[in-house]
C-alpha cells in the first residue's frame, strides 16, 4: 500500500535532503518538484506570529509552495498555509493561523454533538470540492474526540475521513492558543499509523512558540476577545481537512496541474519507482 502523501515523489523532491541523497539522481526528477523551496534547518516562521523549529530530518515549506503540494495531493488552493514533515514523509503537518483574538478555554466540549454538525455539513463542502473538480470527502468519525490541555493551550482533536474512492485518512489537529488569534496545526496522517505519528507530531510542537507578546498568557485588559469559544474552533477545523494521496495520485496531480515530463525524465523518474518500491518490499 502506498504510504501517506506520496512519501515517495516528496521524499524525491527533497533534493537536498539526506533521503533524496540516498534515492535517485536529482535530474530523474521533475525540475518543478525539485525546485519546491524546502527550508531544511533551523526556524519555520508562520504567518508573522510563530516559529517551529526545524529538526534534523525534517523540511518546511512557505505558503506559495506548501498550496502547491496540497493542490496536488488533492486540496482546494490556499494562501496562508504553511508545512512542515518528515523527509521520510509518512506523515506532515499544515500550519495556519486564524486572527480571532483571545479565546477563552472554559467551555465544556460535547464531542457528539460536533459530530453530528461536521457530518452535516459534508454535504455543503463537498459542493465546494466538486466545483474546485476534487473528490468529495466524508466525515466518517472521531479517531480521537476533542479535548483541552489547559498546560499547553492546546485544543485537540483526531478525525477520522473517506474519499470517494474509499482512501481514508486521518487529521489530528491541534488548535494553540495565543493572545491575538489561534494557530492550527493538523497532521495527516494514516489510520494504522496514527498512534507513532501522533507522538511525533506533539514531539515536534515542542519546538512551537508564538512571537514575544503573543503567547496565551500575555493576555492583557483590553485586548480582542473572540465572539466564540472551544467548540466552534472544532468546528472551524473541519473546514480546513487536508486529504493525501499516493505515489500515483500526487504524480496525476501535478500533471493536471499542468507541470510536464520530457521523455527520458519519465523513462527515468519510473525507472526510480521501481527501485524504490523494491527496496520498500525487501526493508
Amino acid at each position: 500500500m502506498f504510504k501517506s502523501v506520496a512519501a515517495a515523489v516528496l521524499g524525491l523532491s527533497l533534493s537536498l535532503g539526506a533521503w533524496a541523497k540516498n534515492a535517485e539522481p536529482a535530474n530523474e526528477l521533475p525540475p518543478e518538484i525539485q525546485q519546491l523551496h524546502w527550508v531544511e534547518k533551523g526556524q519555520g516562521h508562520i504567518a508573522g506570529k510563530a516559529s517551529i523549529a526545524i529538526p534534523e530530518g525534517f523540511a518546511f515549506l512557505d505558503p506559495a509552495d506548501t498550496s502547491t503540494l496540497l493542490q496536488a495531493m488533492g486540496n482546494p488552493p490556499s494562501s496562508d498555509r504553511y508545512l512542515i514533515a518528515p523527509k521520510s514523509l509518512d506523515w506532515f503537518v499544515v500550519f495556519s493561523f486564524d486572527e480571532t483574538g483571545y479565546v477563552k478555554d472554559d467551555e465544556k466540549i460535547d464531542a457528539a454533538e460536533l459530530l453530528k454538525s461536521m457530518q452535516a455539513d459534508d454535504k455543503e463542502s463537498n459542493k465546494e470540492r466538486q466545483r474546485l473538480g476534487l473528490e468529495a470527502v466524508y466525515t466518517e468519525g472521531w479517531e480521537v474526540p476533542p479535548h483541552y490541555d489547559e498546560s499547553t493551550r492546546r485544543l485537540e482533536w483526531g478525525l477520522r475521513l473517506r474519499d470517494e474512492s474509499g482512501q481514508r485518512n486521518v487529521n489530528y489537529t491541534s488548535r494553540i492558543l495565543g493572545r491575538t488569534g489561534v494557530m492550527s496545526a493538523t497532521l495527516v496522517s494514516d489510520v494504522d499509523t496514527l498512534g507513532q505519528d501522533t507522538q511525533e507530531f506533539k514531539k515536534l510542537l515542542t519546538g512551537f512558540q508564538y512571537n514575544s507578546g503573543l503567547s496565551y498568557a500575555e493576555f492583557k485588559n483590553g485586548d480582542k476577545l473572540a465572539a466564540f469559544s472551544l467548540g466552534a474552533l472544532v468546528l472551524g477545523g473541519a473546514a480546513a481537512v487536508a486529504t493525501k494521496k499516493g505515489l500515483w495520485g500526487v504524480i496525476g496531480g501535478f500533471l493536471a496541474a499542468g507541470w510536464k515530463f520530457i521523455a527520458a525524465a519519465v523513462v527515468a523518474l519510473f525507472a526510480g519507482i521501481g527501485r524504490f518500491f523494491k527496496r520498500k518490499k525487501n526493508d
